[in-house]
C-alpha cells in the first residue's frame, strides 16, 4: 500500500500564492505518474497537472502560466507551485499516485488518492 499525505493547503487573497506538498510513503516499488486534481463544491473532479517520472508536466488550460507542477523522486514528494490565484481555484486539492508496491516478492501496480486539502481563494 502507498500512503499520500497533502500539505500547505489554506485561505490566500486573489493574486497570492500557496504551494502545495504531498509525500508518499508505504511499500513503494516504484512511482510512476504523479498528478493534482482538484474539486469544486457541486463541480467534477478535474486534473490541475500531471507529471512523469521524467518530469515532464502537463497542465490545463486553466492553470497554464500560473502553476508549476514538480517532483523530487528521491523523498517520493510532489509538488505544486499555485502564483495569481483566482477565487475559481478555490477546490479541494488532491493528490494521485499510480505507483507500483513490492510485497511478498510480488509487484503491483495500483491507482493512489490522498486525503486532498483544502484551497481558498478571497476575491
Amino acid at each position: 500500500q502507498v500512503q499520500l499525505v497533502e500539505s500547505g493547503g489554506g485561505l490566500v487573497q486573489a493574486g497570492g500564492s500557496l504551494r502545495l506538498s504531498c509525500a508518499a510513503s508505504g511499500s513503494i516499488f516504484r512511482i510512476n505518474v504523479m498528478a493534482w486534481y482538484r474539486q469544486a463544491p457541486g463541480k467534477q473532479r478535474e486534473r490541475v497537472a500531471s507529471i512523469t517520472t521524467s518530469g515532464r508536466p502537463n497542465y490545463a488550460d486553466s492553470v497554464k502560466g500560473r502553476f508549476t507542477i514538480s517532483r523530487d523522486n528521491a523523498k517520493n514528494t510532489l509538488y505544486l507551485q499555485m502564483n495569481s490565484l483566482k477565487p475559481e481555484d478555490t477546490a479541494v486539492y488532491y493528490c494521485y499516485t499510480d505507483a507500483t508496491t513490492y510485497v511478498d516478492s510480488r509487484t503491483t501496480d495500483s491507482r493512489y488518492w490522498g486525503q486532498g486539502t483544502q484551497v481558498t481563494v478571497s476575491s
